[in-house]
């Protein structure tokens, strides 16, 4: 059963959670919809839709930021406790720092918990929808790279042909047992060509060994054929699922999707782990933030616990952000990257809690 003090610090920090999530909601949308706006100024839609679009790829974006709501929420929650001077009441009746340090703790953990398991797949749905309805007026539409559990499909357009292409694997700079169907814009078949090996190093396809078929007759005209394509070995990486659409069982999936393509699946273990270490990464933010208050002067104005909160969240972004790129390279382990910067503010965190009782 919780106690009354208990029950008043859980409401006030769910309140400020809430409140300061709306603020960032209503910023993203506001700084969003001019983007979008533009998006759409040349093509013939109704005004709601670029409005539209924005409500649904800002979830996504919102939840980017979690970590560092959590971190502003417990600035403010303690500001004001500092302000009507609560601290010291709830010392009174034997509520001690650590003690309010370890409900904020537990409470942050149990948030990120659901924020991963409702909110993002929520939110990585409404962004496929953001993304498909794009798509739907972007050049970008005319190709398309998509991975399943038989391999690797591609659509592409050029020279008034359509090109639908799938392979079972990818191997450095090649695409392997491939077969490509080449259509015109009506979608009558003009031929059909296999291969086993076919190099994607750049745009022009070098095809070994070509199988093509006519009009159902199968021919080997040459042992080599080039074709232009508006896709290479970086461009079909870009094109991609965005995986940030993609709930968890789908990151799942697709993992076990790119490792049977023998793709590299770096990305989705990377952003999979990220996922997983949300709830501490809440925690540890929390926790730092408690710390951080309880040791600075309780005079400070309302502007500079603002500015302060937001100097530590873009330090603390530029901390994962290297590690990101350092893992995302290869030069240190995906699970390093990914909890070394966690390790790092923990450590800091700690040392703070020595005498936080005292405060």
């Amino acid at each position: 059963m919780f106690k009354t003090y208990e029950k008043y610090i859980v409401r006030n920090f769910i309140n400020k959670f809430f409140t300061i999530s709306i603020i960032f909601f209503s910023l993203i949308v506001l700084l969003s919809v001019l983007e979008e706006i533009s998006f759409f100024k040349n093509s013939d839609v109704n005004f709601i839709l670029p409005y539209l679009i924005t409500f649904l790829g800002a979830p996504i974006t919102l939840f980017e930021i979690f970590p560092f709501i959590f971190l502003i929420s417990t600035q403010f929650l303690f500001y004001d406790l500092f302000k009507k001077d609560e601290l010291n009441l709830f010392k009174i009746n034997g509520l001690s720092n650590l003690k309010i340090i370890k409900i904020l703790s537990i409470l942050s953990f149990i948030i990120g918990i659901l924020t991963v398991l409702i909110f993002y797949n929520a939110a990585s749905k409404l962004k496929f929808f953001y993304t498909d309805i794009k798509n739907q007026y972007s050049d970008g539409n005319k190709y398309l790279a998509v991975v399943t559990d038989s391999g690797l499909w591609l659509k592409d357009e050029i020279d008034d042909s359509i090109l639908i292409i799938k392979a079972t694997s990818i191997e450095n700079n090649y695409l392997l047992d491939v077969l490509i169907n080449e259509f015109d814009n009506d979608f009558n078949l003009i031929n059909t060509i296999q291969s086993n090996k076919i190099n994607i190093k750049n745009q022009l396809w070098v095809i070994d060994d070509p199988l093509i078929t006519k009009k159902n007759v199968t021919d080997k005209e040459t042992n080599q054929l080039i074709i232009q394509t508006n896709f290479d070995k970086e461009k079909i990486k870009t094109l991609f699922s965005n995986i940030s659409t993609l709930h968890l069982l789908e990151l799942f999936d697709l993992k076990k999707d790119y490792e049977n393509l023998g793709y590299s699946s770096n990305e989705i273990t990377q952003h999979l782990l990220t996922l997983f270490s949300t709830p501490f990464f809440y925690t540890i933010l929390t926790l730092l933030s408690a710390i951080i208050m309880f040791n600075m002067s309780k005079n400070k104005s309302l502007f500079f616990q603002i500015i302060f909160g937001v100097s530590m969240s873009v330090i603390i972004y530029y901390i994962n952000f290297i590690f990101n790129s350092l893992g995302t390279n290869g030069q240190i382990p995906l699970i390093a990257s990914i909890f070394m910067p966690l390790v790092l503010i923990s450590i800091v965190a700690f040392i703070g809690l020595i005498k936080i009782n005292e405060k």
